[in-house]
């Protein structure tokens, strides 16, 4: 007998003819995610990934590690053993007595048909002999445990409850993206969810030191640093705003100023990703959230852009947002107390609705160039990698 982890994904089973590139993509993942683990090797079967384990593997380790590789669905902590049903009862007159149930399930898969007994007739047998060593009744739709058994070409797999993953897509099979990176709860978990459908995000935060004290720095840092575990590496890019919020302030009236902010912050992100080679811009924006989110001030700020903007949040209600942050563990980070560059200069009644000429007209009157040139000029380069961090 030996241990294995049995990784299982689902998307990645649809993609055809190009399936092979994306499982390649999960499997270099998985053994960037465990490189400093007990994990003896990786290897590619048949529409599941195999890791070969020591008996006294780190299994928490390990098992969080997986969850948190993107692309993973499903995986399991599984035992081989010979090619014949009594190596299979034997091990589990060992196995299920540290375990309590009441009731359970076999569920068999024969990978390899050349096995003499078929899927059924395993289920049937299995299941008789488990219900006698153990007196718990089987239950095919809700049961306390369930029992998996796969025979493959040369051995037999058994393992028990399957431990559920995020699934989507591996992280990079998609390309490079840059996400607006605010101290907040929205723009991290947005950050999540295009890296859930394969990109690599660089992160781009906005600060006003030190007009203000580093607070909100020193939060997208831990953002940073703790959504790297998604990517494995990461590039932050801090940007001063305090000189263009200052122009702003002096030149324009206060009820557009939210909306000149944000069209100024996606100027800025779009120059640096168009020197980093990167071709999307990502916000984590709501439909109607706060003022600069209402539908008309999204297309205003929207339109100076000539890259595509990603706003993956923006249906979602700021329940659900919350409750993905704290699945995530970002939730914490980002309700620090902080003093952020656009809170800290909002006016009381931002405009809502505004009008593209008025808009036009007031940035008529700003050094757009100059102030794009000068917030750049003064930007920090963080890198940041998972296992170093």
């Amino acid at each position: 007998m030996n241990t294995q982890a049995i990784v299982k994904f689902h998307e990645l089973a649809l993609k055809g003819k190009n399936r092979p590139i994306f499982i390649r993509r999960l499997v270099e993942n998985l053994r960037v995610c465990l490189k400093d683990t007990d994990v003896q090797k990786v290897w590619k079967g048949h529409m599941f990934i195999g890791l070969t384990l020591p008996e006294n593997a780190d299994w928490e380790t390990i098992s969080n590690r997986i969850k948190d590789c993107l692309g993973v669905a499903k995986f399991y902590r599984a035992t081989t053993v010979a090619l014949n049903l009594s190596h299979v009862k034997t091990f589990l007159d060992s196995a299920l007595k540290n375990m309590s149930f009441y009731s359970f399930r076999i569920t068999a898969h024969r990978t390899d048909k050349r096995f003499p007994i078929d899927s059924r007739s395993i289920n049937q047998e299995l299941g008789a002999y488990v219900q006698k060593i153990s007196g718990a009744r089987v239950n095919l739709s809700e049961p306390d445990l369930e029992i998996f058994v796969d025979v493959m070409s040369k051995d037999i797999l058994v393992y028990f409850n399957e431990i559920k993953g995020y699934g989507g897509l591996p992280v990079g099979i998609s390309g490079k993206v840059m996400t607006l990176l605010s101290g907040g709860i929205d723009s991290p978990v947005a950050s999540w969810h295009l890296m859930k459908r394969g990109g690599i995000n660089d992160f781009i935060h906005f600060h006003s030191h030190p007009l203000v004290d580093t607070s909100t720095k020193e939060k997208a840092v831990e953002l940073t640093q703790l959504l790297t575990r998604f990517q494995y590496s990461s590039t932050l890019y801090l940007v001063p705003f305090s000189s263009v919020q200052q122009h702003i302030i002096v030149s324009t009236p206060p009820s557009y100023r939210v909306i000149l902010y944000r069209r100024f912050m996606i100027r800025i992100a779009e120059e640096l990703a168009k020197r980093k080679g990167v071709e999307v811009l990502v916000t984590g924006e709501s439909l109607g959230q706060v003022a600069s989110q209402t539908l008309r001030n999204i297309t205003l700020i929207d339109e100076i852009s000539t890259i595509p903007i990603f706003r993956p949040l923006i249906g979602m209600n700021k329940e659900e947002i919350v409750g993905i942050a704290r699945n995530l563990g970002t939730f914490d980070i980002s309700t620090i107390p902080d003093q952020d560059c656009c809170t800290l200069f909002v006016p009381k009644h931002p405009q809502t609705r505004g009008h593209i000429g008025v808009v036009r007209s007031l940035e008529a009157l700003l050094p757009v160039q100059q102030m794009i040139n000068e917030a750049l000029a003064g930007m920090e380069e963080k890198h940041f990698s998972f296992l170093n961090d």
